[in-house]
């Protein structure tokens, strides 16, 4: 920007100009672009670190919070800039004592604001929506810290699409507006550079830095590297496994072959057992990867860079994600498919014979 380039957040200001201004999208929330650890207290008690962020009253909107008690603050009382505060439980229960402290008073960096809603708490790993005590940043002087004639600031925008098919349009209207803007601009020196943004959740996921775009085509490549690998190294595996135990199991098949058994009943059964055992096996896997993600969460979640001091948490609604338990279960049949099904094939090609006599070729 002017003689140099300068990477940040927003302001206010260049956020409301350029996307609160959209018309396509569902909704469209301002907040500051990261926590920062604030004291918070009663009256005469010592004062706890929170996380607090500061948005708009559309950020309640845009981010899934479950609320315990009360409800976010509104439009009115976000346009009014009144002090007023979402805090999680285990705030709520470090002031209070109980969950229940919608309408309670409490002092945030010693200024004193009224609890409107109770959530559960948020993992840190949600980056955009993280934090232990939300308030308007209207309550605050937050919008006035800009720099770069007001362009620059400590805002970031996250929009809602009201469906996949949408992100086209959201992105052309976004850079009309933003071509619009720098027309403005241009008389001042200035330029903004949105890097091909807005980015969605997928492209934000592998963001690192705000001056690099993400190359979103190289990360699916790799992805689908390590899963190939993932998958092709144990089917190699248990493949050979197969092939040892039908081994062990020749006479078998040929006593059963000479009672009446076709070749693809063979098959069926052979590839039936080990999807048995492999659902088995990934059930355990799957107890045992959820016990250790729990056991290693401040190794295994660790991040880059946090705003926050506080380790990662994570919670059975991260773990437990009905499509990821799904995409495991076909993983486990593809297994299966893989490191039984051409042994099974092979096995049931043998004659009844060889068969009888303990030979599998």
């Amino acid at each position: 920007m002017g003689d140099g380039t300068s990477n940040g957040p927003m302001s206010v200001r260049t956020a409301r100009e350029v996307y609160k201004s959209l018309k396509t999208p569902e909704a469209v929330t301002i907040y500051c672009s990261m926590p920062v650890s604030t004291p918070v207290s009663l009256p005469a008690m010592p004062a706890i670190g929170a996380d607090v962020r500061e948005t708009d009253d559309t950020f309640f909107k845009v981010f899934d919070f479950r609320f315990v008690n009360g409800k976010p603050y509104d439009e009115a009382t976000f346009n009014a800039g009144t002090p007023v505060a979402v805090i999680t439980e285990s705030i709520s229960r470090a002031l209070f004592g109980s969950t229940e402290s919608a309408g309670k008073e409490f002092l945030l960096n010693h200024a004193p604001y009224r609890v409107v809603g109770v959530v559960k708490d948020v993992s840190t790993l949600a980056d955009a929506s993280y934090g232990q005590v939300w308030i308007p940043f209207t309550s605050t002087d937050l919008p006035s810290d800009t720099w770069s004639d007001q362009h620059m600031g400590m805002m970031s925008v996250t929009i809602l699409a009201r469906s996949h098919d949408d992100f086209g349009e959201i992105r052309a209207e976004a850079k009309r507006r933003m071509s619009e803007y720098n027309s403005i601009l241009a008389d001042q020196g200035y330029t903004l550079i949105d890097r091909n943004r807005p980015y969605d959740q997928e492209t934000q996921s592998i963001s690192f830095a705000a001056n690099l775009e993400p190359d979103l085509k190289s990360a699916r490549r790799e992805r689908a590297i390590i899963f190939i690998i993932l998958l092709l190294v144990p089917a190699i595996n248990l493949s050979s496994m197969t092939q040892s135990r039908l081994r062990q199991r020749v006479a078998e098949i040929g006593v059963r072959r000479a009672f009446g058994s076709t070749r693809m009943e063979m098959v069926g059964q052979i590839i039936m057992e080990n999807l048995v055992v492999t659902l088995l096996a990934g059930a355990v896997g799957l107890f045992i990867s959820i016990v250790m993600a729990y056991l290693g969460t401040d190794i295994l979640f660790a991040q880059p860079y946090s705003a926050t001091l506080n380790a990662p948490t994570v919670d059975s609604s991260i773990l437990l994600h009905p499509s990821t338990f799904l995409y495991a279960l076909l993983f486990c049949f593809v297994l299966n498919l893989l490191s039984s099904g051409i042994p099974a094939w092979r096995a049931s090609r043998t004659s009844i014979v060889n068969a009888l006599g303990g030979r599998i070729h």
